[in-house]
């Protein structure tokens, strides 16, 4: 129990301070608007550090990158196999929330009492051709449009850009590496100071919505955590079946499901992927896959391969969807859903802090107002556990198929051999 407490410690104390936040804004209703002062705070003090962290956060990685040359067959494979399993998740994540619709119901109108800034932004949306819109979403005109927080992606491209540059200058740059790796450490601390004020913030912000809202919400949140249940259960037994079928037939998949309770139950315990490496590791080697394979897939999936994740950009996509009534079967939707929600579960998943920064960069595309990333922060407390399982347990079943990519089918089928013989 000891244990269990440590790693949930953070993400029971905030889940308890939205369930606080809840029942004063049923219990008090409109009156818990007075509240929201105190959320604010929060709020404010995010939106401060989130244009440094992500430029810090993306260019210090890219920039310190070492040893990512090797075995250029095996990163090739990897970042194919990663790329299909993340759409996969997306697909299929979307489809639930088709059927579903978690935010039916719910009247946005009410909202407008607690989102001032930018409210009604979403309705505004400037309609413009395809190719322009996609100028306009991956660049700006103007430098100093990067320091915008409307502007996430557009900082991101930026910041990969002088990520690749610094790393391809070498030695000539190493001072420039070792600052941005050192002001990124320096936004993590501070992000951690303003974290401590979290529960308090997210808890009077909620109290805020509830008030406004009403239990609408809350029914919408359980219809979330409902068929994120259902997609992951669906996903961990078939996808991660047809995974482990792919990579060799029926022997891989059971000697996929042989190895697997380790890494679920790990990741359950520890709600961590990093945490998860070393079991990862140890299990996948016994899945039969080459020892060099093993050591740069899990690790590199750790940070950039979550599956769990992406399926949560799906959700909170088509939640605010929902809110706003926006429709979410039109071709150019279903294409930016997926792919947003990619770029917030396999791209973002890299950056520490990710999630909060993915949902702003969800806020940022749709054109919504920044007020509502508490609103979506939630959705990443309660998927929090089963997200962490798909993402994790997806590294071990991904690296099998990777390998079969990388060896071919006799090589691979062979070491699967040796092991049943075992």
């Amino acid at each position: 129990m000891k244990s269990f407490f440590k790693n949930y410690k953070f993400s029971i104390i905030l889940l308890g301070s939205i369930i606080l936040g809840a029942i004063i804004g049923v219990l008090l209703g409109s009156k818990a608007l007075v509240l929201k002062p105190f959320g604010d705070l929060f709020l404010n003090l995010m939106f401060m550090v989130i244009i440094p962290l992500v430029f810090f956060s993306v260019t210090s990685a890219i920039a310190n990158m070492k040893g990512m040359k090797r075995l250029g067959k095996i990163m090739a494979s990897t970042f194919v196999v990663f790329i299909c399993t993340a759409l996969a998740a997306s697909v299929i994540g979307f489809i639930g929330a088709l059927i579903v619709n978690p935010a039916r119901g719910i009247d946005y109108s009410a909202l407008k009492k607690i989102v001032t800034a930018g409210g009604g932004a979403a309705d505004k949306v400037k309609q413009v051709g395809l190719l322009q819109q996609i100028v306009n979403t991956l660049t700006v005109s103007d430098f100093v449009s990067l320091f915008s927080k409307s502007n996430m992606l557009q900082l991101i491209v930026f910041s990969v850009l002088f990520g690749i540059s610094t790393s391809a200058l070498g030695e000539k740059a190493e001072p420039v590496a070792k600052f941005l790796e050192a002001a990124s450490n320096v936004m993590m601390k501070m992000v951690k100071i303003i974290m401590y004020y979290a529960p308090i913030g997210l808890g009077c912000y909620f109290a805020a919505v509830i008030g406004s809202l009403g239990p609408q919400i809350l029914q919408g949140y359980l219809r979330v955590f409902i068929l994120y249940i259902v997609i992951s259960v669906i996903y961990y037994f078939g996808f991660f079946t047809f995974y482990a079928f792919l990579a060799s037939g029926k022997i891989g998949i059971k000697t996929f499901w042989k190895n697997a309770v380790a890494p679920t139950i790990t990741a359950l315990a520890t709600c961590s992927s990093a945490a998860s490496i070393p079991v990862n590791l140890e299990c996948t080697k016994k899945m039969g896959v080459p020892e060099d394979i093993v050591e740069t897939v899990i690790p590199l999936g750790a940070n950039i391969h979550k599956d769990g994740s992406v399926i949560g950009g799906v959700m909170k996509i088509t939640f605010l969807f929902g809110l706003f009534g926006r429709s979410m079967t039109s071709p150019s939707a279903i294409l930016s859903i997926i792919f947003v929600s990619f770029l917030v579960g396999a791209v973002m998943a890299a950056i520490p802090s990710g999630g909060m920064i993915g949902e702003m960069l969800i806020l940022s595309v749709y054109g919504l107002p920044t007020e509502l990333l508490p609103i979506i922060a939630v959705i990443s407390v309660i998927i929090d556990a089963p997200a962490t399982v798909l993402n994790s347990t997806g590294n071990t079943v991904a690296s099998m198929v990777i390998s079969r990519l990388v060896e071919g089918k006799l090589t691979f089928e062979k070491k699967y051999g040796i092991m049943e013989d075992k």
